[in-house]
Parts: C-alpha cells; sequence; structure tokens
C-alpha cells in the first residue's frame, strides 16, 4: 500500500493498494490495521447516489473518515474548517473512482464533500470516533456552493438534500 499526504492540507492522507488481477476479476485491501494501528474504525456506511448528486460539506469535532469510491467516479472536495488553522477554509479536490481504489483519511474538523460524475456511485465512509456517533442535528453543514469556500463545481444544477441547499 502506498500512503502519502496531500499536497495542499497536509492533514488529508492518502491510501493507494496494491490489488491482483486475473481472469475472475479484481481484489484489493481498503485498509489494514497495521497502517491504522491508532484507529479503531466502529462504524463504515456507504451512499448510493446518481449522477450529478452532490453531497456535503460536512463533517464534526471527533470523527475520522476513511472515503473511497466503490463504483463510479466522485470529486471529492476537503475543507479545512478548523478556525486557528493557516489553512482555514482551504480546500483540496481530488477524483476518487472504482479505477484508483484511493481511499482517503480525513481528520475531525475537516469538510467533506463530493460530487457523483457517473451514472451512479457508490461511496464508502468507515468512522473512527469516541463516544457515540455525531448524526446530522451534531454535524457541521456548509452550503455547497458557500462563497466563503469558493469551490468551482462543475455542474450549476447539482441534485442536492434539502440539508445541502439549505447548508
Amino acid at each position: 500500500m502506498k500512503i502519502y499526504s496531500d499536497k495542499k492540507l497536509k492533514e488529508i492522507k492518502f491510501y493507494k493498494p496494491s490489488s491482483f488481477k486475473d481472469f475472475r476479476g479484481e481484489i484489493w485491501t481498503k485498509w489494514d490495521k497495521k497502517y491504522f494501528y491508532n484507529k479503531n474504525f466502529n462504524l463504515c456506511k456507504f451512499t448510493k447516489s446518481k449522477k450529478n448528486v452532490l453531497r456535503g460539506f460536512h463533517g464534526d469535532t471527533k470523527s475520522w473518515k476513511l472515503v473511497s469510491c466503490i463504483k463510479g467516479d466522485v470529486l471529492n472536495v476537503v475543507v479545512d474548517y478548523r478556525k486557528n488553522s493557516k489553512n482555514y477554509l482551504k480546500y483540496s479536490s481530488f477524483h476518487l473512482t472504482d479505477k484508483n481504489k484511493i481511499s482517503v483519511l480525513i481528520p475531525p474538523m475537516f469538510l467533506n464533500s463530493w460530487l457523483c460524475m457517473t451514472k451512479d456511485c457508490i461511496y464508502s465512509y468507515d468512522y473512527y470516533f469516541k463516544g457515540n456517533y455525531n448524526d446530522v442535528k451534531n454535524q457541521i453543514s456548509i452550503k455547497w456552493n458557500d462563497p466563503d469556500i469558493n469551490f468551482n463545481w462543475p455542474i450549476k444544477k447539482p441534485i442536492l438534500s434539502f440539508r445541502d441547499r439549505q447548508g
């Protein structure tokens, strides 16, 4: 597994697995405890979306998220939301796909958002947190086109939930 930091937001880590292909298909490891020795993932969620669905910007104060695209192609954007950081409201964007198989570890106080770029997408979240899960009412939600973040999404009219329209 190759591990590297984002060029803009050093706290964001990318995990690129090796894979094995043969006549049956392909197999790869999403995560291995030896690379996450100080994280005990305690919740896994999957999201299935259709093209032009945009989700986020969401985050919280305590959850680490290991995200990946299991099917399709997503444009993923992560924003530093730590008010005392020199990178406050700065973002990094990248594609996660079923072809590149990259997983990204996102720390607490970083906001995550993504856009489904293909007919459909399956996106995976593995969470590590102490205590109880921070559900929607305890999460940070910023509007998808917030002018302070100023990310230029490649779509003018995404499909949004009520939460993502309101921020």
